[in-house]
């Protein structure tokens, strides 16, 4: 009986509205601004995360060099090559389609063409019709082995 109440408890807790608990933050326009470029960026500590979602001590400190550049009147455009000229091309999330950043664009799809084309060649090998061979006759039995066999066709 207790663990009947207590499960109804559990899943009467669980049911409830959480998201009224929740903290409502209102966002400025400087805040949008600062997560739409910071989300463009990437951490380079983490490197698979934009610093936006980062919570590396770098990726902190780079949202708010974003924010100081925005106050001063900065333009999203001067924002990015401000840390394109710290570090790179490698900053961008979305790296450019340029140079030999192509490879990066195209070598997915030009893997995938390859792969397909292999495995359409595998496949067509593997439902291919055996090809006809002519049949072979067994050789004749000598009449030693025809008198073994009838031997034991008849006596148990």
């Amino acid at each position: 009986m207790i663990s009947r109440c207590f499960l109804l408890f559990f899943v009467m807790v669980l049911t409830l509205p959480w998201q009224g608990f929740a903290k409502v933050v209102d966002e400025t326009e400087l805040d949008i601004q600062v997560r739409e470029i910071a989300k463009t960026l990437r951490c380079t500590v983490c490197q698979t995360e934009n610093i936006w979602e980062s919570g590396a001590p770098l990726a902190v400190q780079m949202r708010s060099a974003i924010r100081e550049r925005l106050t001063l009147g900065h333009s999203p455009e001067e924002i990015h090559a401000y840390f394109l000229s710290r570090y790179g091309d490698y900053i961008l999330m979305q790296p450019p389609k340029h140079g030999m950043n192509w490879l990066i664009w195209v070598a997915p799809f030009a893997l995938l063409l390859v792969g397909g084309f292999f495995l359409y060649k595998e496949v067509k090998l593997w439902v291919r019709p055996p090809s006809p061979t002519p049949q072979q006759q067994p050789p004749p039995l000598d009449q030693e082995s025809r008198e073994r066999i009838e031997r034991e066709l008849h006596h148990p």
